[in-house]
């Protein structure tokens, strides 16, 4: 990670984190494996979760994969006391050299946009794909920052509408990933949605936003608020007026996410020129909560 985090790692932010991952967990809970997508197989060796946060994710993939030896790494430690003996957290920089030995069978990264400038992505994107073996995934989910409504149930001058698609499958391929899917998502906030799995999803969710949004706004807002930068105060009462409004059951709102996953190519596809190269992009998925109604 960078050298300062955007967001404070207080109990209340890994509250957030495990709320984030939760969302994630319900929304493929009809999936085999709800944790990650990548074709890995059966047994994989060696696991590298970037931006482990409170962790949940590397411990559950520990744990389904008992053989593999699974890393968290972040700039803070997880609060965990206790962890499966293959479940390792080590606090460091993924932007400095990587130091570690074994080559990956995946590398898995979660709610981190916003982490890097674009010459540091294209960095962490080099070093994931120098350090997995040929063959090996790389995976990652991210949620836009902004929140959406497609049935005009919240008003134009909605302090909602002050809240401010990526480019991570463009970076992942120029990077020199190969066969690139997609999954793309509407994650709801509240318990709106009529499908079970959805309301159970936006609840989580709404309690994501409610105990992330200081920790998010503090930290941009004192620094890069606009006309110029905010006082604490004006930070804590717009903040206030958000989570008041969030809470508005008649508001259907949501947010963006999407999920990619990508191959490093074989060294025999890496000898191949650009061109002979098939084009195995795929067309993403999308997910919703009006889905199954």
């Amino acid at each position: 990670m960078a050298d300062e985090y955007l967001i404070p790692s207080d109990e209340q932010m890994f509250d957030a984190y495990e709320a984030g991952h939760l969302v994630a967990l319900v929304l493929d809970s009809d999936r085999a494996n709800p944790l990650f997508r990548a074709p890995i197989g059966d047994n994989p060796r060696h696991i590298l979760d970037l931006g482990t946060g409170k962790g949940t994710w590397a411990i559950d993939v520990a744990d389904m994969f008992p053989q593999a030896t699974v890393r968290g790494v972040d700039l803070f430690p997880p609060p965990v006391s206790f962890t499966a003996p293959n479940c390792v957290f080590e606090v460091d920089n993924s932007l400095e050299e990587w130091t570690w030995h074994e080559q990956f069978d995946l590398v898995h990264m979660r709610i981190l946009i916003g982490s890097f400038d674009p010459k540091e992505w294209d960095h962490i994107y080099k070093q994931i794909y120098d350090n997995l073996q040929p063959g090996g995934w790389i995976e990652q989910l991210e949620a836009s920052p902004y929140i959406e409504c497609d049935d005009g149930s919240v008003p134009e001058d909605s302090v909602l509408k002050t809240w401010g698609p990526n480019m991570i499958t463009y970076t992942i391929r120029k990077a020199g990933f190969v066969e690139m899917h997609q999954k793309t998502y509407k994650w709801p906030i509240g318990a709106w949605a009529r499908e079970r799995r959805y309301r159970e999803a936006g609840t989580v969710n709404l309690q994501h936003w409610l105990d992330g949004m200081e920790g998010w706004c503090m930290w941009l807002l004192t620094k890069f608020g606009s006309p110029k930068p905010w006082t604490r105060e004006e930070v804590i009462f717009y903040v206030a007026k958000m989570r008041a409004e969030l809470k508005n059951p008649r508001y259907h709102i949501y947010q963006r996410a999407r999920r990619v996953w990508a191959r490093k190519p074989f060294y025999y596809e890496v000898l191949k020129t650009p061109d002979s190269m098939p084009d195995t992009d795929r067309t993403p998925e999308v997910q919703s909560p009006e889905e199954g109604n």
